[in-house]
């Protein structure tokens, strides 16, 4: 049984204005935050170090995703634009506005030839990151609602909307799963081994289910969710689920048995976004203009001896 995140280890200002998100990188040794004043900040979260900042996008930023090579990262934000930076240089390399509304959700595929954007304008649009067109490759509109969480897992793509469902798209077979949540679906992702689908629901509930049959093994309530879009993550070991809240708190409950093993305090009244670090049990938080990182007591990488 691996400990829980329950030490705050780190404390960051991220200088930005309010941080939309915080997302680590595919290993797990940076992370990337978003923030309302237009940019773009890379971070090595261990030692609280900026490493560099990526401007250049026409509004706040909502959402970003670091590409599985680490050379470029996506980002999506209120300027309805899909924006993809080189890491290394920080200039723009692609650049698609073809989404109607604001773009809530981006992510790349497995090798990070593809970028995925969700938005309000209720599609999910997909983008090859290799030629030079300005068109999408695919439009995915059968939402009836705006996109608010992407998720990609190998030929998987999952996307949660404020429709109340989120759908599983099987490039592989070409067909789509529909799950209905009964409320807007905040944030959806798949769990570490690909078996199941976490779903954060607005209302204040997170369930676990099936991705093969669809059927609920787990819901998770304590928090509370009744205004903001709230992410919610497996953790790395598969024996916690994180869940933001919006009464100071990140509850981390336990998987199999759906209890609240531990809360988390922050300063902030919402923590809206989370992101899980995929090799160890960590968990990184962004709550105003600050982002934290979590570590189990034992963790003496990150403590010291």
């Amino acid at each position: 049984m691996s400990k829980c995140p329950t030490v705050r280890a780190r404390a960051i200002d991220c200088k930005q204005g309010a941080v939309r998100a915080v997302r680590y990188n595919v290993d797990g040794n940076y992370c990337v935050t978003c923030g309302s004043d237009k940019t773009v900040k890379l971070w090595n979260p261990l030692k609280s170090s900026l490493l560099k900042t990526y401007s250049g996008t026409g509004n706040e930023v909502l959402d970003a995703a670091s590409s599985s090579d680490n050379s470029q990262i996506a980002a999506g934000g209120a300027d309805r634009a899909c924006t993809v930076f080189d890491v290394e240089t920080g200039k723009q390399l692609r650049r698609w506005r073809t989404h109607g509304a604001q773009v809530n959700a981006v992510a790349f595929n497995e090798e990070s030839s593809v970028v995925f954007s969700g938005s309000m304008d209720c599609t999910m649009q997909a983008f090859d990151c290799r030629s030079r067109s300005e068109k999408p490759i695919q439009i995915f509109n059968e939402s009836t609602d705006g996109i608010l969480s992407i998720d990609v897992n190998g030929h998987e793509i999952v996307a949660g909307s404020a429709d109340g469902n989120y759908r599983v798209y099987s490039i592989r077979d070409g067909n789509m799963t529909v799950d209905y949540m009964g409320d807007s679906v905040n944030s959806v992702s798949f769990t570490p081994d690909s078996n199941c689908l976490l779903a954060g629901v607005m209302g204040g509930i997170v369930r676990l289910i099936d991705k093969s049959s669809g059927k609920l093994l787990a819901s998770y309530k304590g928090h509370q969710n009744t205004e903001y879009k709230l992410d919610c993550r497996v953790l790395q070991s598969i024996e916690h689920v994180a869940s933001g809240s919006e009464d100071g708190f990140v509850y981390v409950y336990s998987l199999l048995d759906s209890h609240i093993v531990s809360k988390l305090e922050h300063p902030s009244k919402v923590i809206h976004s989370l992101t899980a670090h995929p090799k160890k049990e960590r968990l990184m938080t962004a709550a105003g203009q600050m982002i934290y990182l979590w570590v189990a007591e034992d963790d003496a990488e990150v403590l010291g001896e």
